[in-house]
């Protein structure tokens, strides 16, 4: 198979919320980090689609700060080297776009990038890397590629591109004639006869032919990018964004800042088995499921119903004569849903959000760099929570100011800082922080170092933790 004359860059777009996964995907932890398919998460899946030193140089993955522990936890999981770039505020598809064509200018203007969606499935990843490849190619003349998803049903929930004659005779990659919004049903019923394609999001350019196109069409944005790469400062081993520079970018998707307006879009045909996991609908659809089209992740239990698909990680979840429903349960809240309103999932954590509810933002295990934290009864006075450190994982050096604290180490070995004095605690061992001591907790083991945390006192908020130091950066 031919090949670009240089490899290709890829950089994987990973700061989304995925609200319309609720409950299992909240802002604290999207869909791109969670097993909603396979064994491994959407953004751990790309990766390896990726890991091809034959055509792909190692990836830039464009994140935000909240998510930069995460991605590189899960870059490390799966044995994938790359840059982490953060975002220091939320500014769409376009700004980060325009970021990326700026980093990848750095490498020289004629590389070529693949922008790709974190949180995207494909049931054939080679096809898809060799489809880099051809678009690619067109890349290097100065096209600026849209992956176009042969569509097999009318949707109504994605845009859709109308293409046209080939970019050369004997080409796989065609001119693209129109991008058009998302239809109506007897519209997409139309576009689906016509042979429109659905526009995948993800994109195949040269830097400097994706750089000049947003200068045409949005120089503020464009400034804004370069000015945000140019100031940028290192932070751990993530490269962060100048903040003041990439804030003045307008919010803007690429399809409304280049890719409607170009006169260099093209499109290749992807029949490579691709869905953006934008509802349940589309998981259930993605996974393998019984005689009753039936499907059940975790503890789940299905009787006389078809069609139902139950995600329960910890608590059984029954579901008895009662069919064409999506059943997700977990400790804080339970999601019953009628499959065919599965794209109303968002308008429902919109209106969470409005009442002030905290299950749409996180869960009850919160995920810090060090390892987790999870809630496990709380009082007026009182919370206790279980806590486990990663090994070589070191907590802030910190005091509080309404709370003492109890810790019951029940597996590994704590290594516990308290106003200077230095201790090891073992299993079956507590130590008690009294209020404004300053403290540290660490594993210097092996294994995983989990306690119980017996929180007291008359303020109980995460706000209540002042940070003298710490080796995440993060005070």
């Amino acid at each position: 198979m031919a090949r670009t004359s240089t490899k290709i860059l890829p950089v994987i777009m990973c700061g989304g919320s995925g609200t319309r996964m609720w409950p299992l995907s909240r802002e604290s932890l999207p869909k791109q980090f969670i097993s909603l398919i396979g064994e491994k998460s959407s953004f751990q899946d790309t990766l390896a689609m990726l890991d091809n030193g034959e055509i792909f140089l190692p990836p830039i993955v464009l994140t935000n700060h909240d998510y930069r522990f995460l991605v590189a936890e899960q870059m490390e999981a799966v044995g994938v080297k790359g840059r982490i770039v953060l975002e220091p505020v939320r500014r769409d598809s376009g700004p980060a776009v325009a970021a990326a064509a700026e980093l990848a200018m750095l490498q020289g203007g004629q590389t070529v990038v693949a922008m790709l969606a974190a949180d995207h499935a494909v049931k054939n990843p080679q096809g898809l890397a060799e489809l880099c490849v051809i678009a690619g190619e067109a890349a290097e003349k100065g096209f600026i590629v849209t992956l176009g998803i042969q569509p097999d049903h009318p949707a109504t929930g994605y845009g859709y591109i109308r293409a046209g004659e080939a970019i050369a005779p004997g080409s796989d990659v065609r001119k693209v004639e129109a991008f058009v919004e998302k239809p109506d049903a007897k519209t997409a019923e139309r576009y689906l006869a016509e042979g429109y394609f659905w526009n995948s999001g993800n994109f195949i350019f040269r830097a400097d032919a994706m750089s000049g196109e947003v200068k045409a069409f949005e120089p503020e944005m464009a400034s804004a990018a370069h000015d945000a790469v140019a100031k940028a400062k290192t932070d751990l081993e993530f490269l962060i964004l100048d903040k003041a520079s990439f804030e003045k970018a307008p919010k803007k998707s690429i399809d409304y800042a280049v890719m409607e307006r170009t006169g260099k879009a093209a499109v290749v045909p992807a029949d490579v088995g691709w869905s953006d996991v934008g509802t349940w609908a589309a998981v259930h659809a993605l996974t393998r499921k019984d005689e009753n089209r039936n499907v059940i992740r975790g503890e789940g239990l299905i009787m006389h119903a078809s069609n139902v698909h139950v995600r329960s990680d910890d608590i059984l979840t029954a579901v008895v004569g009662v069919s064409d429903v999506v059943v997700v349960t977990t400790p804080d809240a339970v999601l019953v849903l009628d499959a065919a309103l599965a794209d109303k999932v968002k308008d429902l954590v919109e209106r969470l959000k409005l009442e002030g509810r905290k299950e749409p933002l996180e869960h009850k295990r919160i995920y810090r760099p060090w390892g987790y934290y999870q809630s496990v009864d709380a009082g007026p006075r009182y919370q206790v929570k279980r806590i486990a450190v990663k090994p070589g994982g070191r907590l802030s050096l910190q005091k509080h100011h309404h709370r003492a604290e109890h810790w019951v180490v029940v597996k590994g070995t704590a290594e516990v800082t308290r106003d200077g004095e230095i201790m090891l605690v073992h299993e079956n061992e507590s130590v008690f922080l009294p209020i404004g001591s300053i403290h540290r907790l660490a594993n210097p083991g092996k294994i995983d170092l989990e306690l119980i945390e017996v929180q007291t006192g008359s303020y109980l908020g995460e706000d209540d933790i002042v940070r003298l130091e710490d080796v995440y950066h993060r005070s």
